[in-house]
Order: structure tokens, then C-alpha cells, then sequence
């Protein structure tokens, strides 16, 4: 199977572009991650590869590591920039996934917060300078955290 670089009708592969307004929170080389906006939680970020694979099935073995040294540097940064209890990481593969481009969910979760099960609501950020705020928190959390 052809290896697709770049799909013109993923969302995903136009945030990687910078084709669309995306909050950022982390770019490196092979990855790129920004605020989910409709999160389960402020702070909710997704860690996408910025070549298009559709399902962790796909990611080339050599993209695993940095993918997931990445995915452990934001479950660090998100727990420390929002002083949470833990985090919730996540990959739907096809099932449950919105959008056909590999992500990590890292979810940012405290204790009682309300989320049981695999049926969690979805909610909006109230206004565009709470998602630039928690954009901004979670960027310099980052500055600190080494692995």
C-alpha cells in the first residue's frame, strides 16, 4: 500500500499544514499536537503524526517511539500546567474514530470529575480566550518538563 503524505480532505493533515486554525500546544519533527475543541476537559489535547496514517495499525514501527516519547511528554505537561490528579490517554482505531488520522488523546482528569465509562459528554471552551489561555499554560508547562 502507497503511503499517503499528506490527505487534502483530512482535517488533520491541514492542521499538520497549518492550513487551519488549530491551538498548538507542541510541534516537533514527526508530530504535532493542539487543544481538542470540543474537549472532554480544558486541556485536552490530541497528538497527531504529521504524515498521514490512518491507525496506529499503519504507523510505521519506526514512528512509535518519538510518537510516544511525545504522548509521555504531554501527559507530564497537561498534568502539571493544570494541576490535575492524572490523565486519561487514548486511541480510537477506525471504531469510534471522527477523524481518519491517527491521534492520542491525553485527557486531563481529577478525581469525581464525572467521567465513568465510555459514554462522556462532550463541551465546548466558553470562549475563545479560555482556549488561548489553556493553550498558553500548557505551552510553558512544557519548557520544564524533561524525560
Amino acid at each position: 500500500m502507497e503511503q499517503v503524505i499528506y490527505d487534502l480532505n483530512c482535517k488533520f493533515c491541514n492542521i499538520a499544514a497549518k492550513e487551519v486554525e488549530s491551538y498548538i500546544v507542541f510541534e516537533d519533527e514527526v508530530s504535532l499536537a493542539f487543544l481538542d475543541i470540543r474537549p472532554l476537559f480544558p486541556g485536552h489535547t490530541l497528538l497527531i503524526p504529521k504524515i498521514h496514517y490512518e491507525t496506529l495499525s499503519d504507523l510505521p514501527v519506526v514512528l512509535i517511539a518519538p510518537i510516544f516519547k511525545n504522548v509521555k511528554l504531554l501527559d507530564v505537561a497537561v498534568k502539571q500546567a493544570l494541576k490535575t490528579d492524572g490523565t486519561f490517554i487514548a486511541i480510537n482505531n477506525k471504531v469510534s474514530q471522527s477523524i481518519p488520522h491517527l491521534h492520542v488523546h491525553i485527557v486531563p482528569r481529577r478525581k469525581g470529575d464525572g467521567l465513568t465509562g465510555f459514554f462522556w459528554p462532550r463541551n465546548s471552551y466558553k470562549d475563545k480566550e479560555e482556549i488561548l489561555k489553556t493553550q498558553q499554560i500548557i505551552k510553558e508547562a512544557l519548557k520544564s518538563v524533561r524525560l
